[in-house]
């Protein structure tokens, strides 16, 4: 029997959305999108079960991340577990005491199925359990943070446990803590995916793209570019193309000629432009990640602040606790192992250019450099 002064946990894993971020996680952006109908039709086809087998998520990691909160009062995983997909992870789940909630699909993808379900229950349960003293949401989807927000307002301790580069900031943000699914112990990092399917075929060539865009432009400009080739009909009556095509429609076999090139310009302006929209989203999300702030410099900055408005009091030095609980409370997503730092006394060591730590005995105290 459990301590009554223990902790008491309530777990709420939204499923589907901690296996698609993962996998789209493993083999690049929108990953999951792209295969969604080859894994619905053959999740046993070999590619896709390889691709698959690269992304298991580790029931086991999760489970432990949130038993070491308190003891685990209830355990709840939302998801279609008739789906082959989930259902490899149906064992696991039950041998860890996860009550399995099956949501049927009423449409095509259940939108938003296990979002409220899971809301729902959790404040149902926040009622009915009032002892329960931390709640750990494992998803990252924004449509979660009122739920993160009604909880905190009820008094309890609230954790996200989601997937980097998929779980939205404000989630983050609502919460008294968000850890990564892959700075768990026992998560093996997935290495860089290839960027897209275009860039794997194309290789990202600058050139290549260029190209592709110049055959759109000369595309659009007229049927007489659009075909590409140099046989007989492209040079044929080369001195006269341009009154050829203003006379178009007086002989039967150039007026034929003229057709068929014009529908081959439609399709192939379609297909350049397909693929120019492709190229520029591509390098749209290669700027929003060039974009993205290194994320030890924004620790950095972090500490400065947590230094500054912590130093307000009498006294100039703090107890490195203190600092880190400050930190935590402004940027719950912060962590200094997923930094690559053993303690934060070796966080506070390495910006000695802006903290001073002072450390004696079991005593440790910081202040921000002069």
């Amino acid at each position: 029997m459990a301590d009554p002064q223990d902790p008491r946990v309530a777990v709420y894993l939204d499923f589907d959305n901690i296996v698609m971020s993962w996998y789209d996680r493993v083999h690049g952006r929108q990953a999951y999108s792209r295969d969604r109908h080859r894994i619905a039709e053959d999740p046993t086809e070999p590619e896709i079960a390889e691709r698959l087998a690269k992304a298991t998520v580790d029931v086991g990691a999760v489970i432990d991340f949130a038993a070491s909160f308190g003891s685990l009062t209830l355990t709840r995983a939302y998801a279609d577990w008739s789906s082959p997909v989930n259902a490899v992870y149906r064992s696991q789940l039950v041998a860890r005491a996860v009550d399995l909630v099956q949501l049927f699909p009423a449409a095509a993808y259940a939108k938003n199925g296990a979002d409220i379900r899971l809301a729902v229950d959790t404040v149902e349960d926040l009622y009915l359990l009032p002892d329960l003293t931390h709640v750990v949401i494992v998803a990252g989807d924004s449509d979660y943070v009122p739920l993160a927000q009604r909880c905190r307002r009820l008094g309890r301790y609230v954790i996200a446990l989601g997937v980097a580069g998929s779980t939205a900031k404000s989630l983050a943000a609502a919460c008294d803590e968000f850890e990564s699914y892959e700075n768990l112990p026992g998560v093996e990092r997935p290495s860089a995916p290839a960027r897209s399917r275009s860039r794997r075929l194309g290789g990202g060539d600058e050139e290549g793209r260029g190209t592709s865009r110049s055959r759109s432009r000369r595309g659009q400009g007229g049927a007489d570019s659009t075909d590409g080739t140099d046989g007989a009909e492209s040079t044929e009556n080369t001195e006269s193309s341009t009154s050829a095509e203003s006379t178009e429609n007086s002989g039967g076999s150039g007026s034929r000629r003229g057709g068929r090139s014009r529908h081959s310009g439609v399709d192939s302006s379609a297909s350049t432009a397909s693929q120019e929209i492709e190229d520029r989203l591509d390098d749209t999300l290669e700027d929003e990640d060039e974009g993205e702030e290194d994320p030890r410099e924004s620790a950095t900055r972090l500490l400065e602040r947590a230094l500054q408005l912590g130093g307000r009091g009498d006294s100039e030095w703090l107890h490195s606790s203190a600092v880190k609980s400050h930190m935590r409370r402004m940027d719950p997503s912060f962590s200094e192992k997923a930094l690559g730092y053993r303690s934060f006394s070796e966080f506070l060591k390495a910006n000695s250019d802006i903290a001073v730590l002072e450390e004696t005995g079991h005593e440790r105290l910081v202040r921000a450099k002069d």
